[in-house]
């Protein structure tokens, strides 16, 4: 038996059992992950290493300082959704941890994000990230606490619910990597 446990009261349908379950939560986990790592490192583009001069680090987090600007709010509120999935996955598939062991892991998860982008040299790397990467995080966390203590939680339908979107972001990624369209790095040149 895998070390994949429900919280006390929790069901899984019959039609999916408890070790298919897993299996499909942690095979979605596998490719949220890849997605979110070519996501953030370089935002659908073909992997490449960067140049040099754009080792930057920003320590001030929201605020204008030095020569960076102020946090883009649209980037943050897409930076706390982008991680929400990560608090979903490690909540259904560690629910015994506390909130505080899932904060860190997502920090922890956050940080090695933006430490390489500061070692491929391919963007800012960046405290505000990483806070609302962490907040992201434990939203998902959250999420999945509140409908377990209401008893709402359902693992079988959460993870076909998640397999759905898995599929639509792994979709949606393609038709923009195949598209003309091209996100804009504001301090990377897009020659690999």
């Amino acid at each position: 038996m895998s070390d994949f446990t429900l919280a006390r009261g929790e069901t899984v349908a019959s039609e999916l059992p408890l070790q298919r379950t897993h299996a499909l939560l942690v095979g979605l986990f596998v490719v949220y992950l890849v997605l979110l790592t070519w996501i953030i490192l370089w935002k659908l583009e073909i992997p490449f290493v960067g140049s040099g001069n754009l080792r930057r680090i920003k320590l001030v987090p929201f605020a204008a300082s030095g020569s960076y600007g102020a946090s883009d709010p649209l980037e943050v509120g897409i930076n706390i959704l982008l991680f929400l999935p990560l608090g979903t996955y490690l909540g259904l598939l560690r629910p015994s941890w506390t909130l505080w062991k899932h904060a860190g892991t997502i920090a922890a998860a956050s940080l090695l994000l933006e430490a390489g982008q500061y070692t491929l040299m391919i963007g800012s790397t960046d405290v505000t990230d990483v806070i609302a990467n962490t907040a992201g995080g434990v939203i998902g966390v959250l999420g999945i606490a509140v409908m377990r203590r209401a008893g709402r939680l359902r693992v079988s339908r959460t993870a076909r619910i998640l397999l759905v979107g898995t599929v639509l972001a792994v979709l949606a990624c393609l038709v923009f990597f195949a598209s003309p369209v091209r996100y804009v790095l504001k301090d990377v040149p897009l020659t690999p």
